[in-house]
């Protein structure tokens, strides 16, 4: 769906021990030319970096490593504009938020930490939408308040949107309900089934990491 929406693909080198690695996001963040490979709170997860590390190198990305005791999982990191939300709480501590914080020093944002107690990650249960509102399945949210803008949905896979350039975004078929809300605040919105990534709590935005350029 991706391909043909027009995005470039590049598969990430699998590492067959490391069968979550399909859930890439959590290993690295970029923001500019800064990309930072994360160091995950699952100590089983921490080789699936090997591969990420090649390819944002490839890029030209400047890569910048998350080190121990730090801790810090990609799908903990909301950002929009110059807003970088980390959940801390579950795969993401204090340490990782503020090596990550680091990282981004030179690119004039502001790393907000925001608690996480009923998910795994924080983009378990909130995702951006184009305009910078932030959209979330209310009994997930700790402190819906963090956001200037919160806008609830009636189905926990409705929380997830991936943004494809534009007003379009991509989300799970899992919520058709939150797909009809999105239409109706003028989105264009493309449904792709993942209900066999959805069985490891996996969402849309788990599996990918957009290079803008």
């Amino acid at each position: 769906m991706l391909r043909r929406r027009g995005w470039h693909l590049e598969e990430v080198a699998p590492v067959d021990a490391c069968p979550d690695g399909v859930f890439v996001e959590d290993q690295v963040v970029v923001h500019g030319d800064v990309a930072v490979l994360c160091r995950s709170g699952a100590p089983a997860r921490r080789d699936e970096r090997v591969g990420v590390r090649e390819a944002v190198e490839a890029h030209g990305y400047r890569v910048v490593e998350v080190t121990a005791p730090g801790t810090l999982d990609g799908g903990d990191v909301l950002k929009h504009g110059r807003h970088v939300w980390v959940g801390v709480g579950g795969r993401t501590d204090a340490e990782g938020v503020r090596q990550l914080a680091a990282a981004f020093s030179r690119n004039r944002v502001e790393v907000v930490p925001v608690p996480v107690s009923r998910v795994l990650h924080l983009k378990s249960a909130v995702t951006a939408l184009p305009d910078g509102s932030v959209i979330g399945y209310p009994p997930l949210v700790d402190d819906p308040s963090v956001w200037d803008t919160f806008v609830p949905v009636p189905e926990e896979a409705g929380a997830h949107v991936v943004l494809l350039g534009g007003q379009s975004v991509l989300m799970s078929a899992a919520a058709p309900r939150t797909a009809h809300l999105l239409e109706g605040r003028g989105l264009d919105v493309t449904v792709v089934d993942i209900s066999e990534f959805e069985k490891l709590e996996g969402c849309v935005t788990c599996l990918s990491v957009r290079l803008r350029g």
